[in-house]
């Protein structure tokens, strides 16, 4: 099972609520990932009026748990002010932390960010906090409190995939006891596999679903591969080797 906060969920797909052609779609492509937690931008939500009444009857009708985000914040006090927002707004204190610090790679501020959340954890917050795969920046989070760190494969959008696997390999291996997320930059189900067989415990995923020309139909696919990568992690996947290694036995064989 997987555990943020005291919290069990059986799946380990998080998807995001933003990008999709309708809000039907998104409905529809949630159900089909089989998510229990999906995350959501406080500045889209507190619009407010009918289309926002529309979209939480829709969130409300598919039961899942909500992680707010401070999507687009650039600043600490940004951050932490609009995560005090959202837990008044969605009255919960777990709150996806997000600290932008360029604005074409929307690479995360990593020094802003370990402010930002220490303020927020000592204000009650449980955080999730989206960063690099830079070791020492996800250190420093655990210090503050954090008990999940969520690294990114690649920038936001992107869809490349796992661009610095060595990295997020020594995260993993260095915080054992932490929940690890992979966080923006997954394209395509085998990037999401290849992040649970290095042993991350989920992925969090948005425009690779929202944007598909079948957005439901590349939900399940990611929820598959998914269970196939966390399978292969849990079965002991063997090393890579340099020299080729013979899988039928050279003893006994023929003589010419």
């Amino acid at each position: 099972m997987l555990n943020f906060y005291g919290r069990e969920f059986s799946s380990r797909l998080l998807i995001g609520t933003a990008l999709y052609p309708s809000p039907a779609i998104m409905q529809e492509a949630i159900r089909a990932s089989a998510a229990q937690i999906v995350t959501v931008s406080l500045r889209r939500e507190t619009a407010g009026g009918k289309t926002g009444d529309a979209f939480w009857s829709l969130i409300r009708e598919l039961g899942v748990t909500v992680l707010p985000n401070t999507a687009g914040c650039r600043s600490v006090r940004e951050a932490v002010t609009t995560a005090k927002l959202a837990r008044e707004l969605f009255g919960t204190s777990w709150i996806k932390l997000e600290v932008i610090a360029d604005n074409d790679t929307l690479q995360p501020d990593v020094v802003g960010l370990v402010e930002a959340a220490t303020i927020l954890i000592k204000d009650g917050f449980e955080v999730f906090p989206y960063c690099t795969e830079d070791l020492s920046a996800a250190m420093r989070l655990v210090d503050t409190g954090c008990k999940v760190v969520m690294p990114w494969a690649a920038p936001i959008g992107s869809a490349k995939g796992i661009t610095n696997r060595d990295a997020l390999k020594l995260l993993r291996d260095r915080l054992p006891d932490i929940t690890l997320v992979v966080d923006a930059g997954l394209g395509a189900p085998s990037h999401a596999a290849h992040a649970l067989e290095l042993g991350y415990d989920a992925v969090l995923l948005n425009t690779a679903v929202a944007k598909a020309g079948d957005p439901a139909a590349m939900a399940r696919a990611f929820a598959g591969a998914i269970e196939a990568g966390r399978a292969a992690f849990l079965a002991g996947p063997m090393a890579p080797r340099d020299m080729a290694a013979p899988s039928t036995p050279v003893l006994g064989k023929a003589m010419l």
